[in-house]
């Protein structure tokens, strides 16, 4: 009977770890957590004072008492005890409910994506992370195999499947077959160089400093990679470099679009070394599903199209693409075996 019980409260765990928000999926529930991944914490005395969405509102209006951080880079762990602290928030969030009604309940089993280019060190502090935040196993998953299943793709199958995950520190492009990945390529060239793009051409062009939550909300309110009949506005807010005064300006979509193209077509050129790293086998079966799009950054009005234009192969956005990576991880629970093939090797166990 008891058993049961733990059976039925058993809070197993998808996290997708991103450098720009995190995701964790319950088993059974789905999505429960959906936050930036910042901390804010006390510089002297390390005390965290705000997770996720209270944090963000925090980053660069700090006193010098406090910092805002991100405690992820390009992918990979850049602050161990703040992601730490992260995950022990976020794990604690979901799992303190049953604990009350049942003190003796196991930890949670937890599966995180992680990007395909890290190395053995940084894949260990992933997991020792997930372990001090109170997981009883932690496996890892590689980023773009965990998009692929979360988009439906035929990853078991002897047939070649591209997926390319463009992340918020990373884009991950990976040719997959057989449970496996053949070709795989790591960048780290992703969402957070797009927002950098905008504050480097406003800096430029129009001599005014913008902060990079602002040049985040221009990016999604007005950017785009491909041309089109229409060109919104909006009005953006900064320093101007000259006066150190504020300043308003008036920024259209060409002008993002020209800001944005050298980082999209750095995606797309790394794009098409995969293609023409690939086995011939496997062009048919790319030519006939096509390009899969995933992660938060594939959202870019048009990228689809002009990835589709460049490289000569039909490119679909997957659904919901910004949970592909944890709706793929959470479907693991359900196999076994492909867990136990798909999974990263090596490190903790």
């Amino acid at each position: 009977m008891l058993d049961f019980i733990f059976g039925f409260f058993s809070h197993d765990l998808a996290i997708d770890l991103g450098t720009a928000n995190t995701l964790v999926a319950l088993r059974g529930k789905g999505i429960v957590v959906r936050e930036p991944s910042v901390v804010a914490r006390h510089k002297k005395t390390k005390k965290i004072l705000a997770v996720g969405s209270e944090a963000k509102k925090m980053i660069g209006k700090t006193p010098a008492s406090i910092e805002a951080i991100r405690p992820l880079r390009h992918g990979v762990i850049s602050d161990f005890d703040a992601t730490s602290a992260m995950l022990t928030y976020y794990i604690k969030q979901v799992h303190e409910k049953p604990q009350k009604l049942i003190p003796n309940i196991p930890r949670p089993k937890v599966i995180i994506g992680i990007p395909s280019g890290v190395t053995e060190v940084e894949r260990r502090a992933v997991q020792e992370a997930a372990l001090d935040a109170g997981a009883r196993t932690a496996y890892l998953i590689e980023e773009p195999m965990a998009a692929a299943i979360g988009a439906g793709l035929p990853v078991q199958e002897s047939k070649g499947s591209l997926i390319v995950d463009i992340g918020g520190g990373t884009t991950e492009m990976a040719v997959i077959s057989i449970g496996g990945i053949v070709v795989n390529r790591s960048v780290r060239v992703a969402g957070d160089e797009m927002d950098q793009a905008i504050i480097s051409f406003s800096r430029l062009k129009h001599s005014l400093l913008l902060g990079e939550q602002t040049a985040e909300d221009v990016k999604i309110a007005i950017g785009s990679a491909f041309q089109t009949d229409e060109s919104p506005q909006t009005v953006v807010r900064g320093r101007d470099l000259e006066t150190g005064l504020p300043k308003s300006i008036r920024l259209n979509s060409t002008e993002i679009r020209e800001a944005l193209a050298d980082v999209v077509n750095q995606i797309i050129s790394e794009l098409k070394d995969v293609i023409e790293e690939s086995p011939p086998e496997f062009i048919g079966d790319i030519l006939e599903q096509g390009i899969t799009l995933a992660g938060g950054g594939s959202l870019l009005r048009g990228i689809d199209k002009l990835m589709a234009q460049e490289v000569k192969i039909p490119v679909w956005r997957s659904e919901d693409p910004q949970t592909a990576v944890v709706r793929g991880a959470l479907k693991l629970f359900e196999d076994d075996t492909l867990l136990q093939r798909v999974r990263v090797t090596g490190g903790l166990k």
